[in-house]
């Protein structure tokens, strides 16, 4: 909840030397529906688990992270990337949702190209200079759709992932996550 309290995306948060998190905030979180992840086509999707915003000295970007008191260009800038990942499997998706604490609170798409940093032997770190945000939420108790995506198919997928859960496990920002359920995946041979 603390990551959901720093990002801004939770309406009346209290700070007066304890945060309170709003009763009613925590009920609708817990009955927000999960991600349907289907509706990709593809058999992963990568997801980009994102914190609070935090200052840094880049020349590309004043801050990583996500919140709700950026503007959408700093706030693009701040998930575009510098990440340890498979740039090709992020791509394969064609959208990169964001969460926080387990929640879709951005939806990127342009991730088809991407650019290194140049680190050689060890795993490099990417950034995705045309991304574009799809969607991105400023409260998650009632999910709207802040950005004006120009490509209408875009527009409806950040409608059905905004605000809805998507857990992941990852040891860095990026995860890999399927998009069937064991059950809906066709049995294979010998079964």
């Amino acid at each position: 909840m603390k990551k959901l309290m720093a990002t801004g995306v939770v309406p009346g948060v209290r700070d007066t030397g304890r945060q309170v998190f709003p009763l009613a905030a925590l009920q609708q979180l817990q009955a927000r529906p999960a991600a349907d992840l289907t509706v990709f086509g593809t058999p992963e999707v990568a997801v980009l688990r994102s914190d609070a915003p935090a200052r840094v000295d880049e020349p590309d970007r004043d801050w990583i992270g996500f919140g709700t008191a950026l503007d959408q260009a700093q706030l693009l800038a701040a998930l575009s990337g510098w990440w340890r990942c498979d740039p090709a499997r992020v791509a394969a998706g064609a959208v990169l949702p964001v969460t926080v604490a387990g929640f879709v609170v951005a939806v990127l798409t342009g991730i088809q190209e991407w650019e290194a940093d140049g680190t050689v032997g060890t795993t490099g770190r990417y950034r995705f200079p045309k991304a574009r945000l799809a969607g991105y939420l400023t409260d998650l108790t009632a999910p709207a759709n802040t950005a004006d995506p120009t490509d209408p198919e875009y527009a409806r997928l950040a409608g059905l992932l905004l605000g809805t859960r998507l857990p992941s496990v990852s040891g860095g920002p990026i995860a890999y996550v399927p998009t069937t359920t064991t059950a809906d995946q066709p049995a294979t041979e010998g079964e």
